[in-house]
């Protein structure tokens, strides 16, 4: 019996032992998921070397700094993503062969600039994306295909990147001139900046084209090297100094409608990362494109007003006319680079399916805010009184 007693004993001393295990097992386990601190595989954080295509004094540079804080804040550092400005490592539009072969670790750039690669890689922000907005072409790419359909175009083109697309930009202006076009006759001749699928538009419309990246365009206008150039939005034109070298800036364009930043990763360094580490990163692309869109909206704003006043720019609306041609010359240009490229033809159907649904759905659904803007903003003075008598 004693025997018996001794081994009932063991066996319950080894079962609270197990179970006491167990316990500390599963405390751990759920503070694991209650926190966002990745485990520490490999016993310090894991750093990534990134570089943009933006000056470093240009909010662009701000917008991927953004995005990189919010990464190494909700890993609580155990990523730390440092990101270099245009030039750092490669030139601006040597990003993706930098990031593609690891010289890089990553980078935040537009998928526009990858053009020499694949005129279809411009389908991500040149042309007017059949009248979406970079909003509606981002729900594009997330929900109408377009996801699938940039990876495939990658690998046709040998290149070993995680993509990721964000931040939707508003339409962006016609460019800076040195005196107001009207017409387009005006465009004719122009040394004339531009980038992507913009550069065979502006080719059929007359323009001497040079792609340029951002931080060299003001330099050449300066030197005379352009006559007129575009690039995207108040802010970073302010900064860059358009307002120094020109006082006429033509608002409003086609060629370049919807466009969206593009976060890259070396695939192999993405692939290698913890399974939740890949998923904050997913998370906090979307985090970052929501908390861009607002930042853009307060700067973009103050600093148009500021160039209106202080820097005495003169604002023009673009034309109709020109709007309209911008329009069928980009067909034209479209339609001859679908017939050598079937998955360019392949990008451009999917996404004018998706366009013909959700730009009918919006234009019949928002109300147009210049009524409610005149009202409050734009009220014509009363007319005087009439004198009696």
């Amino acid at each position: 019996m004693k025997s018996v007693d001794k081994q009932q004993s063991a066996a319950t001393a080894s079962r609270r032992e197990f179970l006491a295990k167990a316990s500390v097992a599963a405390v751990g386990g759920a503070a694991a998921l209650a926190t966002p601190n990745i485990a520490k595989a490999q016993g310090g954080p894991i750093s990534l070397r990134f570089q943009s295509t933006w000056p470093s004094k240009d909010i662009f540079q701000e917008f991927a700094n953004d995005f990189a804080k919010k990464v190494n804040d909700m890993t609580g550092g155990d990523l730390k993503i440092e990101v270099l400005p245009a030039g750092a490592v490669v030139p601006a539009f040597g990003l993706l062969d930098a990031v593609s072969s690891g010289t890089l670790d990553g980078g935040h750039g537009v998928v526009v600039y990858h053009y020499g690669k694949s005129p279809a890689l411009a389908l991500w922000g040149s042309g007017p994306a059949f009248g979406m907005d970079a909003n509606m072409l981002l729900s594009w790419h997330k929900y109408g295909g377009g996801k699938a359909l940039l990876t495939k175009l990658y690998s046709s083109v040998g290149a070993n990147v995680q993509s990721f697309l964000y931040g939707p930009m508003p339409s962006q202006p016609l460019g800076w001139f040195k005196k107001p076009v009207t017409k387009l006759e005006d465009i004719k001749g122009l040394k004339y900046r531009t980038v992507g699928i913009s550069i065979d538009l502006f080719t059929k419309m007359g323009a001497a084209v040079n792609a340029l990246p951002g931080g060299e365009i003001v330099p050449a206008m300066d030197r005379g090297l352009l006559d007129a150039a575009e690039y995207n939005n108040a802010s970073s034109d302010r900064v860059l100094g358009f307002p120094d070298v020109s006082k006429v800036c033509m608002l409003q364009s086609f060629h370049q409608n919807a466009e969206q930043f593009e976060i890259l990763f070396n695939k192999a360094k993405f692939d290698g990362l913890p399974a939740g580490m890949k998923a904050i990163i997913e998370n906090a692309v979307e985090a970052a494109s929501q908390d861009m869109t607002w930042k853009s909206i307060d700067r973009y704003s103050k600093d148009y007003s500021e160039m209106k006043t202080n820097d005495k720019v003169r604002f023009y609306k673009t034309p109709d006319s020109i709007l309209q041609k911008t329009i069928e010359f980009y067909d034209e240009v479209a339609a001859a680079k679908s017939k050598e490229n079937p998955l360019f033809a392949e990008i451009v159907a999917s996404q004018r399916v998706f366009a013909e649904r959700v730009v009918q759905w919006e234009m019949d659904t928002v109300t147009n805010r210049r009524m409610a803007f005149n009202h409050y903003f734009n009220k014509k003075p009363a007319a005087p009184a009439a004198k009696k008598g």
